[in-house]
């Protein structure tokens, strides 16, 4: 099963502070300063109904939680990105022949704002999915009077001309660091938590400002 763009192929392809007393000094003040007061993060499980696969089952988990500047993966930010973040997710989709898809991921990215979060995860083990591939999900927490809302990167987004194959069929384009669309689908059992917390400023630009002062 390969993921695809909306329609028959699209089916299976969605499957879906404590700190320690020390003498006081200056590093010690900014290593506290750079710690917010919660972490951003979003946690949950729910099965949700999608217009392309109304009839199947497609489940999602979400445990992530945003840990800033903790992978310093690329030379223009040497220190991480205050997006960086941990956790898992995993899903899976189940149709009604019992045809089934599933995935594991590692969260890399997490940004809140107010009841939504955006995330990106790498994927670590799948039955229909390489590994390492990146996927970008969007979660809407439940209000007064509203559901639950989830989105996924590879169900309605991104796809071009450019990005299909001599077959005619979708590929799947690359997916950045906590790229994903709103949340177009409505959860029907379950449910998702966002903690929402600011971004916060990199470690170069906050000693800039220090030494600055």
């Amino acid at each position: 099963m390969r993921t695809t763009a909306i329609g028959a192929t699209a089916a299976m392809a969605v499957i879906a502070g404590l700190v320690a007393a020390a003498p006081a000094s200056a590093d010690l003040t900014e290593s506290v300063e750079r710690k917010p007061a919660k972490a951003a993060s979003v946690h949950g499980q729910a099965r949700i109904s999608y217009i392309e696969s109304i009839d199947d089952d497609i489940r999602f988990t979400i445990r992530a939680e945003q840990r800033p500047f903790t992978r310093p993966v690329l030379p223009i930010a040497p220190e991480g990105l205050s997006t960086d973040a941990r956790g898992t997710l995993t899903f899976s989709h189940t149709a009604p022949s019992g045809e089934s898809g599933w995935a594991e991921a590692q969260v890399d990215c997490l940004v809140t704002s107010g009841r939504t979060a955006t995330l990106t995860a790498v994927v670590t083990k799948s039955n229909v999915e390489d590994v390492g591939t990146r996927l970008g999900i969007s979660v809407q927490q439940a209000g007064k009077g509203e559901p639950a809302r989830l989105g996924f990167s590879w169900g309605v987004v991104n796809i071009a001309p450019e990005h299909v194959d001599e077959n005619g069929q979708p590929m799947r384009p690359q997916t950045g660091t906590c790229m994903a669309p709103a949340s177009f689908t409505t959860v029907i059992t379950g449910g998702f938590e966002v903690v929402h917390a600011e971004l916060m400023k990199s470690p170069a630009q906050t000693e800039g400002a220090s030494r600055r002062g």
